[in-house]
C-alpha cells in the first residue's frame, strides 16, 4: 500500500496514509527490537490523532527530495506525527490547496508566502529546505542558435510548470533583468518530467525552466542545453543577485500558532533529514528514494542528486539575506508586490528549526 498519493481525495489518502504508517512504522530502519517497538508505538499514537496532510510540488522532483526522504527514513514516525504526502506538480495548485484548507502544509517555494501576504493570506515558511531555486533554464537544440541568454527571450515560448508558479515568477524575472518585457514572452504551462521533455522535443516551447531529474534526462538525450543554472549558491547569485531560498515547508500562520507541538515535530523530522543528507553521499541518498523516481536509470539519478545537493540548507534555517532577495526579484515584475508593503518577518519563522536537535 503506497504512502504517497497523486492528488487522491484527501479523506481517502489520509486514511490510507495513517494505515500505512501503522504498517511501516516498525520497519523504519530500526537497530533492534526495542527501538522497533518504540517507533511502532509512536506511529500508532500519531495515527490516533489528526493526520497532517502535506502537498508537495512534485514528489519525484529532486528539489523536494527532503519530503519523501523524511518519510523513507522514518523520521515522521520517530517524532510521533502521522504525515500523508500528496503530489501536485504545479506549486500554484499546491498553494490553492493550502489556502482552502485541503492540506495543512506545502513543500514548495518560499516566494509564495510573499505573494499570498499581499493577497491577505498569512502563510509562513516553517522549515527552509533550500537556499537556491534548484531550477535550470534549458533551451531546445533547435532554438539554441538564436537563444543564447535570457536577453533573447523576446518572442519566445518559455515553458513553466504552471501559470503563477515559481518557475513562472523566475522566468519573468530573468526576462526583466535582461531587458525583455514580460509582455514580450509567452509562458507555456507544460508541467514537469515527461510532459516538459515532450514539449521541448516537439517544439511546443523554445526553452523552459525545470529541475532534476528532468534536467539530467534532457542532457542525456541531448535534447537541450543549459542556459541558466540556479542549482548552486554561485548560480543563484549570478542569476538572481543573491541566495534565493526556495523549497520549504510552508503553512498557514494561524494553523502553526494553534498546533505548535505538531509544528515542532515536523521541524524536528525535516531537520534530521537535512542533517542526514549533509553527511551522506549522493549514492546513499539516491538508494533511499523510490526506485521509480530514477526514470533515466540509477546512474543518471545519482548524478541528478549530486548536482542538486548544494541547494539544500543543513539545518532548515532561513538564510539571512534570502527574503530580501526574493522580495527584490518579485517586485521587478509583479505590480501587486511592487506597490505593496510586505512584512518579510511574517513570511518565515525560525522558532521551530532552532529548537530542533
Amino acid at each position: 500500500m503506497p504512502i504517497f498519493s497523486k492528488r487522491a481525495p484527501v479523506r481517502t489518502a489520509a486514511a490510507a496514509g495513517s494505515l500505512c504508517l501503522l504498517l511501516t512504522g516498525s520497519l523504519a530502519g530500526c537497530a533492534d527490537d526495542s527501538s522497533a517497538t518504540h517507533t511502532a508505538e509512536k506511529a500508532a499514537e500519531a495515527a490516533k490523532g489528526d493526520t497532517v496532510k502535506i502537498m508537495v510540488g512534485g514528489l519525484d522532483k529532486v528539489i523536494y527530495m527532503p519530503a519523501v526522504l523524511t518519510q523513507r527514513l522514518g523520521y515522521f514516525q520517530e517524532e510521533g506525527v502521522a504525515v500523508v504526502l500528496l503530489s501536485e506538480p504545479a506549486g500554484v495548485q499546491a498553494t490553492t490547496a493550502l489556502v482552502s484548507g485541503e492540506v495543512q502544509g506545502v513543500v514548495g517555494f518560499y516566494d509564495h508566502t510573499l505573494d499570498l501576504q499581499v493577497k491577505g493570506k498569512n502563510v509562513e515558511s516553517v522549515v527552509q529546505l533550500a537556499r537556491t531555486p534548484g531550477e535550470v533554464e534549458i533551451v531546445s537544440k533547435k532554438a539554441a542558435p538564436d537563444l543564447t541568454s535570457p536577453k533573447d527571450f523576446k518572442g519566445k515560448k518559455l515553458g513553466v510548470t504552471g501559470l503563477g508558479s515559481s518557475t513562472d515568477f523566475l522566468t519573468k524575472y530573468l526576462a526583466v533583468k535582461n531587458g525583455v518585457k514580460v509582455s514580450d514572452i509567452t509562458p507555456v504551462a507544460v508541467g514537469a518530467g515527461q510532459t516538459f521533455l515532450a514539449a521541448l522535443q516537439q517544439g511546443s516551447i523554445d526553452a523552459g525552466m525545470t529541475t532534476d531529474p528532468t534536467v539530467a534526462q534532457i542532457l542525456a538525450k541531448d535534447a537541450g542545453k543549459v542556459l541558466v543554472d540556479m542549482r548552486t549558491p554561485e548560480g543563484s547569485r549570478a542569476a538572481l543577485g543573491g541566495l534565493y531560498p526556495a523549497s520549504s515547508l510552508y503553512m498557514n500562520t494561524g494553523w502553526v500558532n494553534d498546533h505548535k507541538e505538531t509544528a515542532q515535530k515536523l521541524a524536528n523530522a525535516f531537520v534530521k533529514t537535512l542533517k542526514w543528507m549533509s553527511t551522506h553521499s549522493p549514492e546513499e541518498i539516491a538508494a533511499k528514494m523510490p526506485e521509480d523516481y530514477a526514470k533515466g536509470g540509477k546512474e543518471q539519478y545519482v548524478e541528478a542528486v549530486k548536482n542538486t545537493l548544494p541547494m539544500f540548507t543543513p539545518d532548515g534555517v532561513m538564510p539571512a539575506d534570502g527574503p530580501r532577495t526574493v522580495h527584490e526579484v518579485l517586485k521587478s515584475f509583479n505590480p501587486n508586490l511592487k506597490n505593496a508593503k510586505v512584512d518579510l518577518e511574517k513570511t518565515y519563522t525560525t522558532e521551530f528549526v532552532k529548537k530542533a536537535g
